[in-house]
């Protein structure tokens, strides 16, 4: 019997992991995939995500697998340039920059911290149904290994992504929704000058650059999802037709290299979902997830593992009923999304957004320096 099950490693099921076996829970993890492996993503971590990483210890192994500080973004909201400043309340020593590792590197430094904390990891282990006893889930049921394995738990947590499995075999019900908004294109390029890292907003498309590992430049277009279809007839040349919005950006990626195949999607629903019932919870993507256009998914990831982890120690203690805690946790977790949440898919909706109110998202941003420490 485990105090806690975690299905999903990546970057809301690993954090969560480590944080109850930090606390001495006995803790299972599984994943259908094996570490280090590559997964769609934005790569973005904001500055309320880095601050997690560091107070968890972990930023420092970041920056020794080859993560580079992104110092700033530069918003081109058509003629109109903005550089946000850092949201206010972080720790003397810590900077206020960003970071946007490769997943191959940033969830195999989770997954070992969650095994470093204590927690039993099982790759390659894929869930295939709840164990429910007395209408509360109490285990899963799954594959690994060519056989079928059972183990029980006083909590299941559902970390697996957007199309979690335990969110839909506990039927979590889903509010707050919109349709997909939009579709993202990228890959990485090698030899491209970058000063931080660049969002540019207009009606010809977006567009976001960064820097990341290997000395690489992700840089990622998007289009409503009205012309996603038409895009994908010509990837590449749609992909530079969106880079003209940027002249100065699209010179320099034309002068550089590209280093990988082109990856996307236009699977970006927006939602909320309760995330806990009996015997079962929800974090990361699995409850709650939006478009990509603010690259909130990591950040918001960390934010949520450190709410769960919380309420779940609350009541696995004993210090609290569970449902209580559980109930708290969504509570929380909406009060800092939801503002997130709405100008996010304004945003992907194609409204325009005013320079001022993309000061009011930083400004939202700080909102989530507080939190729990873990």
């Amino acid at each position: 019997m485990y105090d806690a099950i975690v299905v999903g490693a990546r970057c809301a099921g690993s954090p969560t992991a480590m944080l109850l076996a930090r606390r001495g829970y006995r803790v299972l993890l599984v994943d259908r995939a094996s570490f280090p492996s590559d997964t769609l993503s934005t790569h973005y971590i904001h500055i309320p995500g880095v601050l997690r990483l560091h107070r968890w210890g972990l930023l420092e192994r970041v920056r020794q697998a080859g993560g580079r500080p992104i110092p700033k973004i530069t918003l081109h909201l058509g003629k109109v340039t903005v550089v946000p400043p850092p949201p206010p309340g972080l720790p003397p020593g810590l900077a206020p920059e960003a970071y946007c590792p490769r997943r191959t590197v940033l969830d195999a430094i989770l997954v070992d911290a969650a095994v470093g904390a204590g927690a039993e990891l099982r790759e390659r282990f894929s869930v295939r149904d709840l164990v429910w006893e007395e209408g509360r889930v109490a285990g899963v049921r799954g594959r690994a290994g060519g056989r079928e394995v059972t183990e029980r738990a006083r909590l299941v947590i559902g970390a697996d992504g957007l199309h979690s499995q335990v969110a839909r075999l506990v039927n979590a019900p889903a509010y707050h929704t919109r349709p997909t908004l939009t579709f993202g294109y990228y890959t990485y390029w090698s030899d491209v000058a970058m000063d931080g890292a660049e969002l540019h907003v207009s009606e010809g498309g977006g567009i976001l650059a960064f820097p990341t590992n290997d000395g690489l430049t992700c840089v990622a277009v998007g289009g409503s999802i009205e012309s996603f279809h038409r895009f994908r007839q010509d990837i590449q040349g749609n992909y530079f037709r969106i880079l003209e919005v940027a002249p100065d950006l699209a010179r320099r990626v034309r002068a550089g290299r590209r280093e990988e195949r082109f990856l996307g999607t236009a699977d970006q629903p927006n939602y909320f979902r309760r995330p806990y019932g009996p015997g079962w919870a929800l974090v990361g993507d699995a409850g709650y997830h939006r478009d990509f256009v603010t690259g909130l998914g990591i950040t918001d990831a960390f934010r949520d593992a450190e709410l769960l982890a919380a309420a779940a120690d609350e009541g696995l203690s004993g210090r609290r009923p569970l449902g209580e805690a559980l109930a708290a946790y969504e509570r929380h977790r909406n009060e800092v999304a939801e503002p997130l949440y709405e100008l996010t898919c304004r945003i992907a909706g194609g409204e325009y957004v005013e320079p001022a109110q993309w000061i009011a998202f930083s400004q939202a941003m700080a909102r989530m320096i507080a939190g729990p420490v873990a």
